[in-house]
């Protein structure tokens, strides 16, 4: 993501881009490949006075640079996390400070999602009823340059299934309002040499009455993000990978299409670079003061409230109703 956010800004013109990393390795590639300094030592790189961090550390790590950020009176962007521990007293601490805080919130900036959402507004297909949805990819494909056992998608807390489902919950509740209750069955299922969940199947009552599943996993061999939403008046279709979002609608019986246009993917990636260039796009804006950052901290952490809840569910063998 270092590297994904290293293209953003320079496409986006934004300005000197610093580099911190403490592998050697990965300093020397971003040199390279992009042309920016980059340092070794957080402390030295800090000495530069940046303007903004963009904190792609594993998620783990995220608070602790947010908070360095906090003190220091600096705009910060985190990349989407799984863990929320200090995230009250961060919140707390950017309170009265005139700085941009920004959580990820990557899907949101999606073309399709965003399409979704106005078709949802617009009552396109009536009111919504009920939907179902997918998002899986096989681990040892998410970074197929190096031995997946090694980074922290290995890890119980950072694991790789369990940050997908905040992830996709940050653009579902966006469209479809806050949820009421839930239910989950969450395991490890598969051979992958790794002690990590790697299957969450969710059922979700929203507040306003609709039904949904999502099913997030990172055993299939083939990729997956699709959706279907069922409407009293016609239906919503979205197949990420064939680029394919269409509506039926039951006053015309007959599908209509349309144009996705998410970008070209970096060599060796499957999404496309426009909603990662839209996000931070929208960061720097929110720093020029030209607009307000679309996603806060204290929406952060009631979706990853939600995957506690739904961990909850699946451990206790109940249905749980969210607080």
């Amino acid at each position: 993501m270092g590297k994904r956010r290293i293209r953003n800004l320079q496409y986006l013109e934004a300005g000197e881009i610093l580099g911190f990393d403490l592998r050697e390795d990965r300093r020397k590639e971003a040199e390279e490949k992009y042309k920016i300094r980059t340092f070794g030592d957080f402390e030295e790189a800090m000495d530069e006075n940046p303007d903004a961090l963009v904190i792609c550390t594993p998620p783990d790590l995220h608070m602790k640079y947010a908070m360095i950020a906090a003190q220091k009176n600096k705009h910060f962007f985190t990349e989407a996390s799984v863990v929320d521990e200090g995230i009250n007293k961060l919140m707390l601490l950017c309170k009265d400070k005139e700085i941009v805080a920004a959580p990820s919130c990557t899907m949101r900036f999606h073309p399709s999602v965003r399409k979704i959402k106005e078709l949802v507004d617009v009552g396109a297909v009536g009111k919504p009823l009920t939907f179902t949805y997918h998002s899986g990819q096989y681990l040892p494909d998410w970074h197929p340059w190096e031995d997946y056992r090694k980074f922290y998608v290995t890890k119980k807390q950072t694991g790789a299934a369990r940050e997908i489902v905040p992830f996709e919950l940050v653009w579902l509740v966006w469209v479809l309002g806050d949820i009421e209750t839930l239910s989950c069955f969450k395991g490890k299922l598969s051979k992958l040499d790794v002690e990590i969940d790697d299957v969450y199947q969710m059922l979700m009552r929203f507040k306003n009455g609709v039904f949904g599943h999502m099913l997030v996993d990172v055993v299939a061999k083939a990729p997956y993000r699709t959706f279907r939403l069922l409407g009293e008046d016609g239906v919503i279709e979205w197949d990420w990978m064939a680029k394919q979002l269409k509506v039926f609608t039951a006053k015309e019986k007959k599908w209509k299409e349309y144009p996705v246009e998410e970008g070209k993917p970096e060599e060796g990636y499957l999404a496309g670079e426009k909603m990662y260039i839209d996000e931070m796009n929208q960061f720097l804006k929110a720093i020029k003061s030209k607009e307000k950052y679309p996603y806060t901290f204290h929406e952060d952490k009631k979706i990853l409230n939600l995957l506690y809840m739904a961990e909850r569910s699946s451990e206790k063998g109940e249905h749980v109703k969210v607080v």
